[in-house]
């Protein structure tokens, strides 16, 4: 049977799974913009202790071995074996489960996880509403997401994506979204926003360049201060909640 657009396997998570990838958050800077990113994370879900969390396409391993650490119990959805390399040890030892399969057709029954998230994959993903659609079917209670805003300075994101490639050296095109869309998308799975927060004021790109974590989050602190990060930050973590789950 040939392939069809709703059998075609998702694998935008390839990218963000390689060492390619990962060496744009290497060095002190890259290490304060990730723990900026988990702390967010681990705030939306402190109010479910010892949660089960899907990470689908998590295999950048961003949030599955912290998360892990912290007493979640963690199972990462990748679409190849490879996407595994990151977190090895572990799934040797047990303490991360990993599967391989279609990121927007999961094998689990409905509502198998406490929480479902997905980091770095909704902008990258041709297929993005099936996403959404999947993360909610197999969350009990939270879906987690981030997504670059177009309200934001990333409206130039087109204009300077030669710069940003020369800069950075292995940056892609992404999809901007609304903050309006991505609510409606998940409210027709029965999910409304719980919280959400902007990440940063200033575009990442700025950061890696200034290679000044201290200097960074002075401006960042600054920014959130004048409310500007609220309005106009990116990317944007969201947490969204099953209709009549709440806490």
């Amino acid at each position: 049977m040939p392939l069809t657009n709703d059998t075609l396997p998702e694998t935008a998570d390839l990218e963000t799974a390689s060492d390619d990838y990962a060496a744009r958050f290497g060095g002190a800077t890259g290490v304060w913009m990730l723990r900026r990113q988990e702390t967010i994370v681990r705030r939306f879900l402190m109010p479910f202790p010892s949660a089960t969390v899907l990470d689908d396409g998590g295999g950048h391993n961003q949030l599955a071995t912290p998360l892990c650490r912290a007493g979640y119990f963690v199972t990462v959805f990748g679409s190849a074996p490879e996407c595994g390399r990151r977190f090895a040890p572990e799934i040797a030892s047990g303490r991360i489960r990993f599967d391989v399969g279609n990121l927007v057709a999961l094998p689990y029954p409905d509502r198998h996880f406490d929480a479902s998230i997905s980091i770095r994959l909704l902008p990258h993903c041709a297929r993005w509403p099936e996403l959404v659609s999947e993360l909610c079917r197999t969350a009990n209670r939270l879906v987690i997401v981030d997504y670059p805003r177009s309200r934001s300075v990333n409206v130039l994101a087109d204009a300077l994506f030669g710069l940003k490639r020369r800069i950075e050296g292995n940056t892609r095109p992404y999809r901007l979204f609304n903050d309006r869309e991505v609510r409606a998308a998940f409210a027709a799975h029965g999910f409304k926003l719980r919280q959400q927060r902007p990440q940063f004021f200033f575009p990442m790109v700025l950061h890696r360049v200034l290679r000044c974590p201290a200097l960074s989050a002075a401006m960042e602190g600054l920014a959130r201060a004048a409310g500007l990060t609220a309005l106009f930050g990116s990317p944007v973590l969201a947490c969204f909640e099953r209709a009549g789950a709440e806490a």
